[in-house]
Protein backbone atom coordinates (compact mmCIF):
# COMPACT_ATOMS: atom_id res chain seq x y z
CA UNK A 1 0.00 0.00 0.00
CA UNK A 2 1.32 3.54 -1.19
CA UNK A 3 1.13 5.83 1.91
CA UNK A 4 1.17 8.69 -0.33
CA UNK A 5 -2.22 10.59 -0.13
CA UNK A 6 -4.10 10.71 -3.20
CA UNK A 7 -5.74 13.54 -4.95
CA UNK A 8 -9.49 13.84 -4.07
CA UNK A 9 -11.35 14.01 -7.37
CA UNK A 10 -13.33 16.87 -7.92
CA UNK A 11 -17.05 16.94 -8.35
CA UNK A 12 -18.83 17.19 -11.63
CA UNK A 13 -19.87 21.29 -12.13
CA UNK A 14 -23.60 21.42 -12.38
CA UNK A 15 -23.82 25.30 -12.08
CA UNK A 16 -20.84 26.71 -14.31
CA UNK A 17 -22.15 30.08 -13.36
CA UNK A 18 -21.51 29.76 -9.76
CA UNK A 19 -19.16 26.35 -9.89
CA UNK A 20 -16.62 26.50 -12.71
CA UNK A 21 -13.93 23.86 -12.53
CA UNK A 22 -11.19 24.24 -15.55
CA UNK A 23 -10.35 20.58 -15.46
CA UNK A 24 -13.89 19.36 -15.49
CA UNK A 25 -13.52 16.94 -18.47
CA UNK A 26 -16.46 18.92 -20.32
CA UNK A 27 -14.58 21.83 -20.12
CA UNK A 28 -11.29 20.24 -21.44
CA UNK A 29 -13.45 18.85 -24.42
CA UNK A 30 -15.24 21.51 -25.80
CA UNK A 31 -14.87 24.82 -23.36
CA UNK A 32 -15.99 27.26 -25.50
CA UNK A 33 -19.76 27.85 -25.11
CA UNK A 34 -19.37 27.19 -21.68
CA UNK A 35 -17.20 30.43 -21.75
CA UNK A 36 -20.26 31.85 -23.80
CA UNK A 37 -22.40 31.09 -21.19
CA UNK A 38 -20.06 32.59 -18.20
CA UNK A 39 -19.87 36.01 -20.55
CA UNK A 40 -23.41 36.32 -20.70
CA UNK A 41 -23.89 35.70 -17.12
CA UNK A 42 -21.20 38.63 -15.76
CA UNK A 43 -17.83 39.89 -16.37
CA UNK A 44 -16.02 38.11 -13.27
CA UNK A 45 -17.19 34.53 -12.20
CA UNK A 46 -16.53 32.85 -8.98
CA UNK A 47 -16.07 29.58 -7.55
CA UNK A 48 -15.70 27.69 -4.33
CA UNK A 49 -13.02 24.93 -5.60
CA UNK A 50 -9.38 25.44 -5.81
CA UNK A 51 -9.61 27.35 -2.29
CA UNK A 52 -11.33 29.96 -3.57
CA UNK A 53 -10.73 31.44 -7.33
CA UNK A 54 -12.32 34.44 -9.76
CA UNK A 55 -12.52 34.28 -13.51
CA UNK A 56 -12.62 37.38 -16.03
CA UNK A 57 -14.91 36.50 -19.10
CA UNK A 58 -14.08 39.77 -20.89
CA UNK A 59 -11.31 40.74 -23.00
CA UNK A 60 -12.09 44.36 -20.74
CA UNK A 61 -11.56 42.09 -17.57
CA UNK A 62 -8.61 40.53 -18.52
CA UNK A 63 -6.95 43.13 -19.16
CA UNK A 64 -7.68 44.75 -16.14
CA UNK A 65 -6.19 42.35 -13.97
CA UNK A 66 -3.33 41.55 -16.60
CA UNK A 67 -2.10 45.40 -16.39
CA UNK A 68 -2.79 45.76 -12.38
CA UNK A 69 0.16 44.07 -10.65
CA UNK A 70 -0.87 46.46 -7.13
CA UNK A 71 -3.67 44.20 -6.52
CA UNK A 72 -3.08 40.81 -8.20
CA UNK A 73 0.28 39.22 -7.45
CA UNK A 74 1.79 36.34 -10.10
CA UNK A 75 3.63 34.37 -6.82
CA UNK A 76 1.44 31.22 -8.13
CA UNK A 77 0.34 31.24 -11.52
CA UNK A 78 -1.25 28.09 -12.06
CA UNK A 79 -4.83 27.36 -9.98
CA UNK A 80 -4.56 24.55 -8.46
CA UNK A 81 -6.33 22.74 -5.48
CA UNK A 82 -3.23 23.42 -3.21
CA UNK A 83 -1.00 26.45 -2.18
CA UNK A 84 1.78 25.82 -0.33
CA UNK A 85 4.25 28.85 0.18
CA UNK A 86 5.94 29.98 -3.37
CA UNK A 87 9.32 29.17 -3.77
CA UNK A 88 11.80 32.14 -4.23
CA UNK A 89 13.40 32.64 -7.79
CA UNK A 90 10.86 29.82 -9.12
CA UNK A 91 10.53 30.57 -12.53
CA UNK A 92 11.40 34.18 -12.90
CA UNK A 93 10.15 36.47 -14.53
CA UNK A 94 7.19 35.25 -15.30
CA UNK A 95 6.35 34.04 -11.14
CA UNK A 96 8.09 38.20 -10.04
CA UNK A 97 6.19 40.98 -9.60
CA UNK A 98 7.35 44.83 -10.22
CA UNK A 99 9.91 45.37 -9.11
CA UNK A 100 12.06 42.24 -9.77
CA UNK A 101 9.86 41.90 -12.49
CA UNK A 102 11.77 44.23 -15.39
CA UNK A 103 15.04 43.37 -14.58
CA UNK A 104 14.59 39.41 -14.67
CA UNK A 105 12.88 39.97 -18.16
CA UNK A 106 14.97 42.31 -19.81
CA UNK A 107 17.99 39.57 -18.98
CA UNK A 108 16.09 37.01 -21.43
CA UNK A 109 14.59 39.23 -23.99
CA UNK A 110 17.94 39.73 -26.07
CA UNK A 111 18.08 35.61 -26.81
CA UNK A 112 14.60 35.94 -28.46
CA UNK A 113 14.80 38.97 -31.03
CA UNK A 114 13.46 38.15 -34.20
CA UNK A 115 16.93 38.02 -35.79
CA UNK A 116 18.11 35.71 -33.45
CA UNK A 117 14.79 33.32 -34.55
CA UNK A 118 16.11 34.03 -37.78
CA UNK A 119 19.43 32.38 -37.07
CA UNK A 120 17.43 29.30 -35.45
CA UNK A 121 14.70 29.54 -38.29
CA UNK A 122 16.88 26.46 -40.51
CA UNK A 123 17.18 23.86 -37.75
CA UNK A 124 13.46 24.35 -36.73
CA UNK A 125 12.79 23.17 -40.62
CA UNK A 126 15.31 20.21 -40.20
CA UNK A 127 13.45 19.72 -36.98
CA UNK A 128 10.49 19.69 -39.15
CA UNK A 129 11.13 17.71 -41.55
CA UNK A 130 13.47 14.91 -39.88
CA UNK A 131 9.82 14.45 -37.65
CA UNK A 132 7.95 13.78 -41.28
CA UNK A 133 10.32 11.65 -42.79
CA UNK A 134 9.76 8.92 -40.05
CA UNK A 135 5.96 8.64 -41.00
CA UNK A 136 5.19 10.01 -43.92
CA UNK A 137 5.46 6.61 -45.86
CA UNK A 138 2.76 4.78 -43.09
CA UNK A 139 -0.18 7.61 -44.74
CA UNK A 140 -1.25 7.69 -41.21
CA UNK A 141 -0.25 9.32 -37.86
CA UNK A 142 -0.99 10.74 -34.56
CA UNK A 143 -0.03 14.49 -35.38
CA UNK A 144 0.27 15.68 -31.50
CA UNK A 145 2.62 12.53 -30.22
CA UNK A 146 4.99 12.71 -33.81
CA UNK A 147 5.06 15.75 -34.95
CA UNK A 148 3.80 18.75 -32.82
CA UNK A 149 5.11 17.54 -29.41
CA UNK A 150 8.60 17.47 -30.47
CA UNK A 151 9.17 20.50 -32.54
CA UNK A 152 9.78 22.78 -29.47
CA UNK A 153 10.80 20.55 -27.56
CA UNK A 154 14.11 19.76 -29.91
CA UNK A 155 14.06 23.62 -30.96
CA UNK A 156 14.83 24.65 -27.45
CA UNK A 157 17.01 21.73 -26.48
CA UNK A 158 19.13 23.47 -29.23
CA UNK A 159 19.05 26.84 -27.77
CA UNK A 160 19.95 25.33 -24.41
CA UNK A 161 22.60 23.35 -25.76
CA UNK A 162 21.14 19.93 -24.20
CA UNK A 163 20.93 17.08 -25.85
CA UNK A 164 17.53 16.79 -27.93
CA UNK A 165 17.54 13.41 -27.62
CA UNK A 166 16.36 14.21 -23.88
CA UNK A 167 13.37 15.25 -25.47
CA UNK A 168 11.01 12.51 -23.61
CA UNK A 169 12.23 13.28 -20.13
CA UNK A 170 11.60 17.04 -20.20
CA UNK A 171 7.76 16.16 -22.31
CA UNK A 172 7.13 14.02 -19.10
CA UNK A 173 7.82 16.78 -16.89
CA UNK A 174 5.74 19.12 -18.17
CA UNK A 175 2.79 16.74 -18.00
CA UNK A 176 3.78 15.83 -14.35
CA UNK A 177 3.39 19.92 -13.52
CA UNK A 178 0.97 21.23 -15.91
CA UNK A 179 -1.90 18.77 -15.81
CA UNK A 180 -0.73 15.56 -13.19
CA UNK A 181 0.23 18.52 -10.37
CA UNK A 182 -3.14 20.86 -10.31
CA UNK A 183 -4.75 17.75 -8.62
CA UNK A 184 -1.22 16.12 -6.70
CA UNK A 185 1.41 18.14 -5.01
CA UNK A 186 3.72 14.47 -4.62
CA UNK A 187 3.57 14.73 -8.64
CA UNK A 188 4.73 18.17 -8.99
CA UNK A 189 7.31 18.18 -6.34
CA UNK A 190 8.79 15.26 -7.97
CA UNK A 191 9.20 16.85 -11.49
CA UNK A 192 10.42 20.11 -10.20
CA UNK A 193 13.04 18.18 -8.20
CA UNK A 194 14.02 16.46 -11.13
CA UNK A 195 14.38 19.15 -13.41
CA UNK A 196 16.37 21.06 -11.21
CA UNK A 197 18.54 18.38 -10.26
CA UNK A 198 18.88 18.09 -14.29
CA UNK A 199 19.81 21.81 -14.39
CA UNK A 200 21.83 22.04 -11.96
CA UNK A 201 24.10 19.05 -13.53
CA UNK A 202 24.18 21.37 -17.14
CA UNK A 203 25.60 24.33 -15.04
CA UNK A 204 28.22 22.77 -13.23
CA UNK A 205 29.56 21.66 -16.27
CA UNK A 206 29.57 24.56 -17.51
CA UNK A 207 31.43 26.47 -14.51
CA UNK A 208 34.67 24.04 -15.44
CA UNK A 209 33.67 23.80 -19.48
CA UNK A 210 31.84 27.65 -20.80
CA UNK A 211 29.58 26.89 -23.81
CA UNK A 212 27.75 29.06 -26.09
CA UNK A 213 23.97 28.49 -25.84
CA UNK A 214 21.50 29.87 -23.54
CA UNK A 215 22.60 28.39 -20.04
CA UNK A 216 25.75 29.84 -20.31
CA UNK A 217 23.99 33.14 -21.68
CA UNK A 218 21.84 32.99 -18.15
CA UNK A 219 25.42 32.26 -16.08
CA UNK A 220 27.20 35.52 -17.84
CA UNK A 221 24.41 37.60 -17.28
CA UNK A 222 23.94 40.29 -15.00
CA UNK A 223 21.78 41.86 -12.22
CA UNK A 224 21.38 45.62 -12.01
CA UNK A 225 23.82 45.55 -9.30
CA UNK A 226 25.80 44.04 -11.94
CA UNK A 227 26.56 40.27 -9.81
CA UNK A 228 26.35 37.50 -11.49
CA UNK A 229 22.56 35.80 -11.07
CA UNK A 230 22.19 33.53 -8.37
CA UNK A 231 22.08 29.45 -9.07
CA UNK A 232 18.73 29.89 -8.04
CA UNK A 233 17.52 32.16 -10.62
CA UNK A 234 19.27 30.78 -13.56
CA UNK A 235 17.45 27.44 -12.54
CA UNK A 236 14.33 29.23 -12.28
CA UNK A 237 14.21 30.79 -15.30
CA UNK A 238 15.34 27.29 -17.17
CA UNK A 239 12.45 26.05 -15.71
CA UNK A 240 10.31 28.38 -17.41
CA UNK A 241 12.26 28.24 -19.98
CA UNK A 242 11.71 24.60 -20.55
CA UNK A 243 8.12 25.28 -19.44
CA UNK A 244 6.36 27.63 -20.81
CA UNK A 245 8.69 27.01 -24.48
CA UNK A 246 7.26 23.62 -25.13
CA UNK A 247 3.56 22.61 -23.77
CA UNK A 248 2.58 26.19 -25.15
CA UNK A 249 3.57 25.98 -28.68
CA UNK A 250 3.20 22.25 -29.45
CA UNK A 251 -0.14 22.79 -28.17
CA UNK A 252 -0.66 25.94 -30.83
CA UNK A 253 0.95 23.64 -33.82
CA UNK A 254 -1.30 20.90 -32.79
CA UNK A 255 -4.97 23.05 -32.74
CA UNK A 256 -3.57 24.41 -36.21
CA UNK A 257 -3.20 21.22 -38.25
CA UNK A 258 -6.66 19.93 -36.50
CA UNK A 259 -8.52 23.38 -37.44
CA UNK A 260 -6.51 22.25 -40.73
CA UNK A 261 -8.09 18.92 -41.00
CA UNK A 262 -11.72 19.64 -40.55
CA UNK A 263 -11.43 22.88 -42.48
CA UNK A 264 -10.81 21.66 -46.28
CA UNK A 265 -11.22 25.78 -47.43
CA UNK A 266 -8.87 27.06 -45.48
CA UNK A 267 -6.01 24.65 -45.87
CA UNK A 268 -6.25 24.83 -49.53
CA UNK A 269 -6.55 28.61 -49.42
CA UNK A 270 -3.20 28.43 -47.23
CA UNK A 271 -1.42 26.02 -50.05
CA UNK A 272 -2.50 28.28 -52.76
CA UNK A 273 -1.60 31.66 -50.38
CA UNK A 274 1.75 30.61 -48.54
CA UNK A 275 2.53 34.41 -47.84
CA UNK A 276 -1.19 34.39 -46.00
CA UNK A 277 0.39 31.72 -43.44
CA UNK A 278 1.47 34.45 -41.23
CA UNK A 279 -1.47 35.95 -40.78
CA UNK A 280 -3.39 32.95 -40.13
CA UNK A 281 -1.22 31.60 -37.43
CA UNK A 282 -2.31 34.65 -35.63
CA UNK A 283 -5.94 33.66 -36.22
CA UNK A 284 -5.23 30.32 -35.09
CA UNK A 285 -3.80 31.94 -32.43
CA UNK A 286 -6.48 33.71 -31.27
CA UNK A 287 -9.45 31.52 -31.63
CA UNK A 288 -7.10 28.44 -30.09
CA UNK A 289 -5.20 30.15 -27.65
CA UNK A 290 -3.30 27.63 -25.44
CA UNK A 291 -2.42 29.06 -22.45
CA UNK A 292 -4.73 30.17 -19.32
CA UNK A 293 -1.95 31.92 -16.47
CA UNK A 294 -3.07 32.45 -12.82
CA UNK A 295 -2.76 35.76 -10.32
CA UNK A 296 -3.11 35.92 -6.64
CA UNK A 297 -5.60 38.40 -4.96
CA UNK A 298 -3.17 40.09 -3.09
CA UNK A 299 -5.58 43.64 -2.73
CA UNK A 300 -9.37 44.26 -2.21
CA UNK A 301 -10.56 46.18 -5.80
CA UNK A 302 -13.37 45.65 -8.58
CA UNK A 303 -13.23 44.76 -11.81
CA UNK A 304 -15.24 45.76 -14.73
CA UNK A 305 -17.76 46.57 -11.50
CA UNK A 306 -17.29 43.44 -9.65
CA UNK A 307 -15.67 43.48 -6.67
CA UNK A 308 -12.63 41.02 -5.43
CA UNK A 309 -11.23 39.87 -2.53
CA UNK A 310 -7.44 39.00 -1.21
CA UNK A 311 -7.10 35.41 -0.58
CA UNK A 312 -8.77 34.35 -3.90
CA UNK A 313 -6.75 32.94 -6.96
CA UNK A 314 -7.72 34.76 -10.22
CA UNK A 315 -8.04 31.97 -13.61
CA UNK A 316 -6.45 34.97 -16.24
CA UNK A 317 -8.15 33.26 -19.56
CA UNK A 318 -6.34 34.55 -22.38
CA UNK A 319 -8.74 32.22 -24.51
CA UNK A 320 -12.08 33.30 -23.22
CA UNK A 321 -11.06 36.98 -23.53
CA UNK A 322 -10.02 36.17 -27.18
CA UNK A 323 -13.49 35.14 -27.77
CA UNK A 324 -15.42 37.97 -26.64
CA UNK A 325 -17.37 39.34 -29.52
CA UNK A 326 -17.16 42.62 -27.91
CA UNK A 327 -13.89 42.43 -28.86
CA UNK A 328 -13.71 40.51 -32.24
CA UNK A 329 -16.51 40.60 -35.08
CA UNK A 330 -17.36 37.26 -35.47
CA UNK A 331 -15.27 35.83 -32.59
CA UNK A 332 -16.16 32.28 -32.85
CA UNK A 333 -15.37 31.90 -36.29
CA UNK A 334 -12.02 31.27 -37.51
CA UNK A 335 -11.15 34.14 -40.30
CA UNK A 336 -7.63 33.35 -41.65
CA UNK A 337 -7.18 36.60 -43.34
CA UNK A 338 -8.60 38.26 -40.22
CA UNK A 339 -6.64 41.53 -40.37
CA UNK A 340 -7.55 43.55 -37.45
CA UNK A 341 -6.28 41.12 -34.19
CA UNK A 342 -5.42 42.65 -31.37
CA UNK A 343 -5.44 39.19 -29.87
CA UNK A 344 -4.10 38.31 -26.27
CA UNK A 345 -2.46 34.75 -26.30
CA UNK A 346 0.63 35.78 -25.49
CA UNK A 347 -0.76 37.68 -22.82
CA UNK A 348 -1.25 41.27 -21.79
CA UNK A 349 0.57 43.56 -19.57
CA UNK A 350 4.37 43.20 -18.24
CA UNK A 351 4.06 39.47 -18.56
CA UNK A 352 3.73 39.22 -21.71
CA UNK A 353 5.41 35.95 -23.27
CA UNK A 354 9.31 36.59 -23.92
CA UNK A 355 9.22 33.95 -26.12
CA UNK A 356 6.53 35.26 -28.91
CA UNK A 357 8.68 35.49 -31.67
CA UNK A 358 10.01 31.96 -31.37
CA UNK A 359 6.61 30.54 -30.91
CA UNK A 360 5.39 32.71 -34.43
CA UNK A 361 8.45 31.42 -35.60
CA UNK A 362 7.77 27.54 -34.56
CA UNK A 363 3.91 27.77 -35.56
CA UNK A 364 4.62 29.23 -39.18
CA UNK A 365 7.71 26.56 -39.92
CA UNK A 366 5.76 24.06 -38.66
CA UNK A 367 2.55 24.35 -41.19
CA UNK A 368 4.66 25.26 -43.95
CA UNK A 369 6.53 22.13 -44.15
CA UNK A 370 3.63 19.99 -43.06
CA UNK A 371 1.09 21.57 -45.87
CA UNK A 372 4.12 21.19 -48.62
CA UNK A 373 5.03 17.90 -47.86
CA UNK A 374 1.01 16.85 -46.60
CA UNK A 375 -1.26 18.84 -48.74
CA UNK A 376 -4.43 16.52 -48.07
CA UNK A 377 -4.90 15.21 -45.00
CA UNK A 378 -7.71 14.28 -42.56
CA UNK A 379 -8.50 13.13 -39.11
CA UNK A 380 -8.55 9.41 -38.46
CA UNK A 381 -12.63 8.69 -38.15
CA UNK A 382 -11.16 5.37 -36.25
CA UNK A 383 -9.43 7.43 -33.90
CA UNK A 384 -9.69 9.99 -31.12
CA UNK A 385 -8.56 13.47 -30.23
CA UNK A 386 -8.17 13.85 -26.67
CA UNK A 387 -7.29 17.50 -25.36
CA UNK A 388 -5.00 18.31 -22.58
CA UNK A 389 -6.25 19.83 -19.03
CA UNK A 390 -5.62 22.89 -17.06
CA UNK A 391 -3.14 25.67 -17.52
CA UNK A 392 -2.50 24.92 -21.31
CA UNK A 393 -4.96 23.32 -24.11
CA UNK A 394 -3.88 21.81 -27.07
CA UNK A 395 -4.51 18.25 -28.83
CA UNK A 396 -2.64 15.51 -26.77
CA UNK A 397 -3.99 12.85 -29.17
CA UNK A 398 -4.45 13.58 -33.03
CA UNK A 399 -5.05 10.98 -35.87
CA UNK A 400 -4.50 11.87 -38.73
CA UNK A 401 -4.94 10.08 -42.54
CA UNK A 402 -3.34 11.28 -46.01
CA UNK A 403 -1.53 9.72 -49.03
CA UNK A 404 -1.99 6.02 -49.31
CA UNK A 405 -4.19 6.34 -46.00
CA UNK A 406 -7.23 7.97 -47.14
Amino acid sequence: MSDVSQPAAHPPVTDWVNDFDHTDPRWTEDPFPIWDALRAASPIVHTERFLGCYMPTTYEAVREIANDTEHFSSRRIIVRDARPEPARNAAPPITSDPPAHKPAKQLLLPPFTPDAMKKLEPRVRAICNELIDGFIADGRVDAAARYSKYIPVQAIAHMLGIPESDSDLFINWIHMILELGIKDENMLLQAVHEMSAYFSAQIEARKEKPTDDLISYLMNARDKEGQPLEDSHVLGSLRLLLIAGIDTTWSAIGSSLWHLARTPADRERLIAEPGLIPTAVEELLRAYSPVTMAREVVGETTISGCPVKPGNMVLLSFPAANRDPKMFPDADKVVIDRRENRHAAFGLGIHRCVGSNLARMEMQVALEEWLKRIPDFRLDPAGTVTWSQGTVRGPRQLPFLFGKAM
